[in-house]
């Protein structure tokens, strides 16, 4: 299994894949082909916001140079056909979105499970991405959450990864979330014997088909409670 697991895949406002940290160029030499992609949504029951964001990311990857046997989608439309459709792909997508809904969905369909026997690529995106770890880290990113005692920061993913990753980083960095800053009092406290990975757009986590895991691009260490920087756009950093 391949994974790609990205902060954002395309170039904000161009509509055009990102190729900074050699993404594309890495895409071209592992993308399978004939390709059978499957997007699996955040939202399961928002069918309008899956159906326009799928069609989005095919017509980017064509635009790119890249062609699909066939494209499908996963909601509630569809999640009957789960293991079929999953078993019937090469390319999974994890769509972006908010991340305990999606880890619900993902549950409910007995992703996890699924993905044992599954040996295709996977493309992270966002929450995608964050649901790909082993226990993820649900930072509280809707208004409430942050001080909401019986919302749950730790939740189990697929198993992809034991790394936890934070991604749109230039974007939320200085965000604030019901009066608390998103990184110095909710991440920082969060990471007491843990680490998470801070990502901008354009960096991401490259998984190898022998699991050797490396971040691609600018890169933020957050651990007991201290961020530092551990790479620059265009380094590699082996995990």
């Amino acid at each position: 299994m391949i994974c790609f697991l990205t902060s954002r895949i395309d170039v904000p406002d161009t509509g055009e894949l990102n190729p900074a940290n050699r993404f594309i160029d890495e895409l071209r030499i592992h993308f399978p082909s004939p390709c059978q992609a499957l997007d699996i949504c955040s939202d399961p029951n928002g069918w309008d916001k899956t159906d326009l964001y799928a069609s989005l990311t095919k017509k980017m990857f064509e635009e790119a140079g890249f062609t699909f046997k066939r494209f499908y989608t996963l909601d509630s439309r569809n999640e009957h056909l789960a293991a079929e459709l999953v078993r019937e792909s090469n390319l999974l997508i994890l769509s972006g979105g908010h991340v305990p809904t999606q880890n619900h969905f993902f549950d409910k369909i007995h992703l996890r499970g699924l993905l044992k026997a599954y040996k295709g690529m996977i493309i992270g995106i966002s929450a995608g991405s964050m649901n790909s770890a082993n226990v993820v880290y649900a930072q509280p990113e809707e208004a409430g959450e942050a001080l909401n005692p019986a919302y749950q920061r730790f939740l189990t993913g697929l198993n992809l990864t034991t790394t936890n990753l934070l991604p749109h980083y230039q974007e939320n960095k200085d965000d604030v979330l019901d009066g608390l800053r998103i990184y110095e009092d909710i991440a920082c406290p969060d990471s007491i014997g843990k680490t998470f990975y801070a990502i901008p757009d354009g960096s991401y986590l490259f998984i190898d088909a022998c699991k050797k895991e490396e971040l691609r691009g600018e890169a933020y260490m957050i651990r007991d409670g201290f961020i530092k920087q551990v790479s620059s756009r265009g380094e590699v950093v082996s995990l």
